[in-house]
């Protein structure tokens, strides 16, 4: 008998925005629909969790990124990877 996690694996983050600008977290993986967890930084219930899965509203995350931008190139917070865009530039 197997034993299936019911966890997903972390998915894989894309570029720390720099300070000030805001988060990319459209992936639904980001929202927790079942369990509100305190918030790494401001311990407050949220259901938003990092590419890593750890607690964290998305306005808190930005302001660590904000306040810590030497720290925050280690990718603690990151956007979403973006697709990369099927349509070719132009050139008149």
């Amino acid at each position: 008998m197997t034993t299936r996690s019911k966890k997903k694996p972390p998915f894989e983050p894309g570029l720390v925005p720099p300070p000030g600008a805001l988060l990319d977290w459209r992936d639904s993986q980001h929202f927790d629909r079942w369990q509100d967890r305190p918030c790494a930084l401001c311990d407050q219930p949220t259901p938003m969790r990092s590419h890593s899965g750890e607690p964290v509203h998305k306005a808190c995350a930005e302001d660590w990124i904000a306040a810590n931008p030497v720290e925050a190139r280690l990718g603690r917070f990151a956007s979403d990877t973006q697709p990369k865009s099927s349509q070719r530039a132009t050139h008149a």
